[in-house]
């Protein structure tokens, strides 16, 4: 059986999520980027987060605690990857290369809006919106 694929998706004003390696809003202490990192951890919590390694070493310590992450390499299926978590919930983290590979085992996008109107080096592609299973989408 496959698990229950989902993503939870932060992405500034046109669709940023990505700066040198981070999200272009790290370490923003205003009420809406907090409480954006507040609801990752909750939804995850207890979860498989499976994620590419430039993502997977940015990840403080403190949050292995209460969820399992999973660095995962591009000459892995994805399928293959997926099916070592049968009857998870398992969300997929990471960079373009990752959602562009798994986008079509995911079942729910949970996409949430910042006030973020600055730089960024990596963008969301609402395509992979379109390569879902189910189309299930929350913004």
């Amino acid at each position: 059986m496959m698990p229950d694929v989902r993503a939870v998706v932060a992405i500034g004003l046109q669709g940023q999520f990505g700066l040198d390696g981070r999200l272009p809003w790290e370490g923003n202490r205003e009420k809406a980027f907090v409480e954006d990192v507040e609801r990752f951890f909750k939804l995850t919590r207890g979860h498989v987060i499976i994620m590419g390694p430039r993502t997977f070493v940015s990840v403080p310590e403190w949050a292995f605690k209460d969820r399992d992450f999973v660095e995962i390499r591009s000459s892995e299926p994805p399928a293959e990857v997926l099916a070592r978590f049968p009857d998870r919930v398992v969300f997929i983290g990471g960079g373009p290369p990752v959602y562009e590979a798994y986008a079509p085992f995911i079942r729910h996008w949970d996409v949430n809006r910042l006030p973020y109107k600055g730089p960024a080096d990596r963008w969301f592609d609402p395509r992979w919106l379109l390569k879902s299973p189910s189309g299930a989408v929350t913004v």
